[in-house]
């Protein structure tokens, strides 16, 4: 298909691009005047208990916390996990993230810290996620202790060093127009186009096909 068939097709079926330019326009409104979003976030850490060799907890962070931290997280993660967050009122979207709270050179998964994100549309309900996500997970990790019968005292604690805190989402709206403006243009023109080869192989299909009365066929005969 030659420039001018191009052109041509796109004269004939101009009310194709019509439509995909309100598209497009109702979709550059929606981008300038999206609804509200949260992000709430929150950082959990694993404590060893209390020693008389350790009384500070953060001082005594082990690699093993974090091995702990984040088998959590693979079951949390896991279907029965998302079941399970679904039951306490978890819905939509949220995120576990095992983080490095030390320097460059140190290991990651090395401090046995946990981000948690939750996105909603409102920052109470944001923060609400939050909060159950880091229920259900410190649930989990006083069942697996309580599972070995490790005596209260000495179990590990989930801790929450930043509390659940909620900020709005700015996006990057001529970005957002950009992509749009494209989109709606490649998918008017090639609207435009797929219709057009439809139509007129409908038309040939039609001019083709024989016409019955000229043939004698469905002509009524006079007794």
């Amino acid at each position: 298909m030659s420039p001018r068939d191009v052109a041509e097709a796109l004269l004939r079926r101009w009310y194709v691009l019509l439509l995909a330019l309100l598209l497009t326009a109702a979709g550059a409104y929606r981008m300038l005047h999206p609804a509200p979003q949260f992000l709430s976030s929150a950082v959990v850490v694993l404590k060893p208990p209390v020693t008389g060799n350790q009384p500070n907890q953060l001082t005594n962070l082990q690699p093993p916390l974090a091995t702990l931290s984040y088998g959590v997280i693979q079951q949390l993660e896991s279907p029965a996990g998302r079941k399970e967050l679904e039951a306490a009122g978890v819905h939509g979207t949220y995120q576990l993230i095992p983080r490095n709270s030390g320097t460059s050179a140190t290991p990651r998964y090395l401090i046995p810290s946990l981000q948690v994100q939750a996105q909603r549309s409102g920052a109470v309900e944001a923060d609400t996620a939050v909060s159950r996500v880091i229920d259900v997970y410190t649930k989990h990790v006083t069942d697996l202790q309580d599972a070995q019968k490790i005596a209260p005292a000495s179990q590990i604690r989930a801790s929450v060093l930043v509390a659940p805190s909620a900020a709005p989402l700015q996006g990057n709206r001529s970005r957002a127009l950009a992509g749009t403006a494209l989109l709606g243009a490649i998918a008017g023109i090639l609207g435009a186009l797929w219709f057009d080869r439809y139509a007129l192989w409908r038309g040939k299909r039609k001019d083709d096909s024989p016409d019955p009365v000229r043939h004698g066929a469905g002509v009524p005969v006079a007794n």
